[in-house]
């Protein structure tokens, strides 16, 4: 389960399979534009904030599931949020040995639905303040 609080609302999240109004209202991420004809992956690797994202989703073996028909919404850590990670533990996550381990991690990070600010904010505020959202893996 992914529990959405209001600080969640901070997260940026890279949604697949969408209408052009969410790229309107969220045309770049990291720098990068966002495209509604191109996937999660496709978008991510222009963004100069999710490097080490996009590392971790390849060495997960995840591109094709990323790739996939959503929708999908990614709440997608970004470099400095993994550089807050203990030191070694992301090198660690990449090994080949630990594929398992770091699938769990990313996929715990998407939701298959079409996840908005606007929708979050109303979920957290009708249940008082947090909301469980079932994710790929939960």
């Amino acid at each position: 389960m992914f529990k959405f609080a209001m600080h969640t609302l901070a997260a940026v999240a890279l949604v697949a399979g969408s209408t052009a109004r969410v790229f309107a209202a969220n045309p770049k991420v990291g720098g990068a534009p966002m495209y509604e004809t191109k996937t999660i992956v496709e978008n991510a690797v222009n963004s100069r904030d999710h490097t080490t994202l996009v590392a971790a989703v390849k060495a997960a073996g995840l591109v094709d599931t990323l790739s996939g028909k959503g929708p999908f919404t990614v709440f997608a850590p970004t470099n400095a949020a993994f550089k807050k990670l203990p030191k070694g533990a992301v090198d660690n996550l990449l090994k080949p040995e630990n594929k398992a381990q770091l699938q769990k991690v990313l996929t715990c990070h998407v939701v298959a639905a079409d996840a908005m600010s606007g929708m979050i904010a109303k979920m957290i505020k009708d249940d008082g303040g947090t909301h469980d959202v079932k994710t790929v893996v939960s």
